[in-house]
């Protein structure tokens, strides 16, 4: 079978089962990290002078502690709600935006190009699909009571009735709070990410000619490194983004000024470390999340076209 650019391209049906199939599938596993990551970025530990900032493990112990185990699967619901179209919006647009980009007389898209279309679905996905996301789940997983006790009535309930809350309170706006910050995130992330996946892939079939399709334990290997690249690299934007996501507007800032604040506060009280609140958790939550991602998208999308009689490959030359 070839490997270039004669293949049909993904339908969006398939991207969509697939994607969606592969993203619940890492919510579910990796969802604890991404809440122990939100309460370390939103976190003021280690401010006092002589003291240490808390780190994941004891983080994730205390929420355990506190609140159940339960606890680490908060925002849960927000996540898995959005992430179908998120996956279907990030592999159907960066398919849209590579085969755009390719050469018109060769088909093939060079790698700087890749690196864009990669940009450009994270622009996508964080503006569709992304953003409003993460802002309904940062508030369910910054909330403090706990899952132990019948009697303590939650802020928010679910994700359900935490867009209901927010919109009712603070405005449909709010929904979109860290836009532009969480464009920028999900563009570096998936532009590294597609970029890397794409060409360790290729160099995996030029080092295995005999291979038409790579197996599992490969495409999760190769998902894990391109999916660990994005949160060094960003890492400051996600904390200040996070933190910008859970407060509550105040009348007459623009989104800006309320960025730099966090910023600046976080500068002058916390220190440097402090935009790399999370680092751990994030690498720990992303790369392996990738790693499943790309592992089950693939294997989901080769059984759905072994079922229509397809022989097309996810691939870019």
């Amino acid at each position: 079978m070839s490997r270039s650019g004669d293949k049909k391209p993904v339908g969006f049906a398939t991207q969509l089962i697939a994607g969606g199939a592969a993203g619940g599938m890492e919510a579910l596993c990796c969802q604890p990290l991404d809440t122990i990551k939100v309460r370390m970025q939103l976190s003021r530990s280690g401010t006092a002078p002589g003291t240490k900032a808390r780190g994941f493990i004891a983080t994730g112990a205390m929420i355990v502690r506190r609140e159940t185990p339960l606890a680490l699967y908060k925002g849960l619901g927000a996540v898995l709600s959005g992430i179908v179209p998120k996956m279907a919006v990030r592999f159907a647009s960066f398919e849209s935006y590579k085969n755009f980009l390719a050469d018109p007389e060769t088909g093939v898209t060079n790698v700087g190009n890749i690196f864009i279309a990669g940009l450009g679905a994270g622009v996508t996905e964080a503006v569709a699909v992304v953003t409003p996301m993460e802002v309904v789940k940062i508030r369910l997983q910054a909330q403090m009571h706990s899952l132990a006790d019948p009697m303590e009535v939650p802020r928010y309930r679910n994700a359900g009735h935490a867009v209901y809350t927010i919109i009712k309170e603070e405005g449909f706006g709010t929904l979109y709070r860290g836009v532009t910050l969480t464009a920028l995130r999900q563009a570096t992330n998936q532009g590294a990410n597609f970029t890397a996946y794409q060409e360790l892939k290729k160099l995996a079939h030029r080092w295995q000619p005999e291979l038409t399709e790579l197996p599992s334990y490969q495409h999760m290997f190769i998902g894990l490194i391109s999916g660990a690249m994005g949160p060094f690299s960003n890492a400051p934007i996600d904390t200040i983004k996070t933190r910008l996501q859970k407060a509550t507007a105040e009348p007459g800032t623009s989104a800006l000024q309320r960025i730099t604040a966090i910023a600046k506060d976080m500068w002058a009280r916390e220190g440097v470390r402090s935009f790399y609140k999370g680092i751990t958790p994030r690498v720990l939550r992303v790369a392996p999340g990738q790693a499943i991602v790309f592992a089950v998208y693939e294997r989901v999308r080769r059984i759905i076209e072994e079922m229509q009689g397809s022989s097309t490959d996810f691939h870019t030359e």
